[in-house]
């Protein structure tokens, strides 16, 4: 696999058998996607930016996933992809630290669960509940 710049926090999920997708930030602090189907490595895709953090990425359904970043403003941020396209970056907020990186999890089609540390040292919990985001709370 050859890549194009240096890969900073990489992060990979599976959404279905053969496909693997990849995660990263690259020098200029834009998240970058690679994927592969089983058979080959697609070429690199710009998903924008700026990341303050590592990404974090799960899978709630086949062909459906979010990935998440922490930027500069503290807040955390997301796009999904619903195996038609990327939707854009949305915000989910918060008074995150952007040194940390969130993780993400998934158990089902309607169920997403995000955490992240807090810039009052705290762990945040955020998730959706198959309908919308439900606020922050302290893990």
């Amino acid at each position: 696999m050859k890549t194009s710049g240096d890969m900073h926090g990489v992060a990979a999920v599976s959404w279905g058998p053969g496909r693997i997708d990849l995660f990263w930030v690259a020098d200029d602090r834009g998240l970058r996607h690679r994927a592969f189907d089983g058979g080959a490595w697609s070429a690199d895709e710009d998903l924008g930016g700026p990341c303050a953090s590592a990404p974090a990425v799960t899978a709630w359904a086949e062909g459906a996933m979010e990935v998440f970043v922490v930027r500069d403003d503290g807040e955390l941020w997301n796009r999904y992809w619903d195996h038609t396209y990327w939707h854009h970056w949305a915000t989910l907020g918060g008074e995150l630290d952007p040194s940390w990186t969130p993780s993400a999890s998934s158990t089902g089609p309607d169920r997403l669960d995000v955490f992240a540390h807090g810039r009052d040292g705290a762990t945040w919990h955020r998730w959706w509940d198959g309908s919308e985001w439900v606020p922050w709370e302290r893990a």
